[in-house]
């Protein structure tokens, strides 16, 4: 029986002997996010604007939600916790082959539903499968350690159990009201609160203590973070079980507050200089928004499509961009400064969230703003693999003297 000792030297000698692309999980699905966020929001592009995609997609409406949710900004969270859990564990990252296999389901996710072959209960299981081995493959690693963080791991499973639902629906399996990308937009939303609501503080803090700032600095959460936690966890649970009712209108609009509350106390202001925190807080000022826009869409004063994209291209997006850039400078070993492709990037970014959301105010032509949100989108993420693709599949710069990545 192999001890535990063997199989992290196995898994040692599997990095050391991979290519620089599967020494980590941040490598491949990085690469992969910022690719198919390209990619797909090219195809919807062209099928807003024109296209006859019928032979490709059956309902392309449904195919850009899902493949925007569960397709990059899946990957983006595959990339972010098979980098985070070693961290979290003291344990060695998956890489090599079995790092390969897991990217390469994903990438099937990506392929099968666009071909002949991708009947929709084979799509679902290809789809949520990979998000469920996944929450496995961490989970097992977070329990060996004795690591707190199992809510992670859970959301990632129903993650992909929510996945599987939204593909059976599209094909007309099931008629599941919805239920499963409105619980996957659910769980991100929550993984954004969760998450940020540790690195957004913690960056902005450890940053202004290198400056030497003074008074008081963000604190670690408290209380007051724990309780509005819960109150979000009410209001995406009353949206998800009574969409449209004044009930979670109100919960929403609650969650939004306290959220822009939350985000207040870390002082975001005071790192205005810093583009690669600066970010971080604007990804979750999205996030409020998103939730408020999303509480008074339940009182018809904006459409939900306005508020899911306040979300989506706003909270989502951005904050992606934020983790990947910075994640991606730390692990291969270069310093935590934004270049001027970054700083544009996540102006772009930017953009496009606000272009995409006036669209649904109906105050400016709407295919304008689209088609304005459409072309910074595709140039954020442009700038990103051509700045970040070789840093992802290239040896970090000081190879030499770390033993992993």
């Amino acid at each position: 029986m192999t001890t535990n000792t063997e199989r992290l030297e196995l898994r040692r000698r599997r990095m050391a002997q991979s290519p620089p692309i599967l020494r980590g999980g941040f490598r491949p699905f990085f690469l992969g996010a910022g690719a198919w966020a390209l990619i797909a929001l090219t195809i919807w592009l062209a099928f807003l604007f024109g296209w006859d995609s019928a032979r490709l997609i059956d309902d392309p409406v449904a195919w850009h939600r899902h493949e925007m949710l569960f397709g990059f900004a899946g990957a983006a969270i595959a990339g972010f916790a098979l980098t985070a859990v070693p961290n979290w564990t003291g344990r060695l990252p998956i890489a090599g082959g079995a790092l390969a296999g897991l990217f390469g389901l994903w990438l099937m996710g990506r392929i099968v539903p666009l071909t002949t072959a991708g009947h929709p209960v084979a799509s679902a299981l290809l789809d949520g499968g990979f998000q469920i081995l996944l929450a496995f493959l961490l989970g097992r690693e977070i329990v060996r350690s004795g690591n707190r963080n199992v809510p992670v791991v859970a959301i990632i499973a129903a993650f992909g159990i929510a996945s599987t639902l939204d593909r059976l629906e599209m094909g007309g399996v099931v008629d599941v009201g919805a239920i499963g990308w409105r619980g996957g937009l659910a769980l991100v939303a929550v993984l954004i609160a969760l998450i940020g609501g540790r690195i957004v503080p913690s960056f902005t803090r450890n940053w202004l203590a290198s400056q030497g700032c003074e008074g008081r600095l963000p604190a670690q959460a408290d209380r007051f973070d724990l309780a509005i936690m819960v109150l979000g966890g009410m209001a995406l649970l009353s949206w998800l079980a009574l969409p449209g009712s004044l009930s979670s209108g109100w919960l929403l609009l609650g969650a939004g507050i306290g959220h822009a509350l939350r985000l207040a106390r870390w002082q975001g202001w005071r790192c205005a200089s810093n583009a690669l925190v600066a970010i971080l807080h604007m990804g979750y000022g999205w996030l409020s928004a998103g939730l408020m826009l999303l509480g008074l869409a339940a009182f018809d004063l904006v459409t939900e499509t306005l508020a899911v994209h306040a979300l989506t291209t706003g909270a989502i997006a951005t904050m992606i961009l934020a983790v990947m850039t910075r994640a991606t400078l730390g692990h291969t070993g270069r310093p935590l400064m934004a270049s001027g492709i970054t700083k544009l990037s996540y102006v772009l970014i930017t953009v496009a969230a606000v272009a995409r959301v006036l669209a649904g105010l109906a105050i400016a032509p709407s295919h304008a703003l689209m088609a304005v949100a459409g072309a910074a989108w595709c140039a954020a993420f442009t700038l990103f693999l051509l700045e970040y693709g070789p840093m992802l599949w290239s040896p970090r710069l000081d190879e030499h003297k770390v033993a992993r990545t």
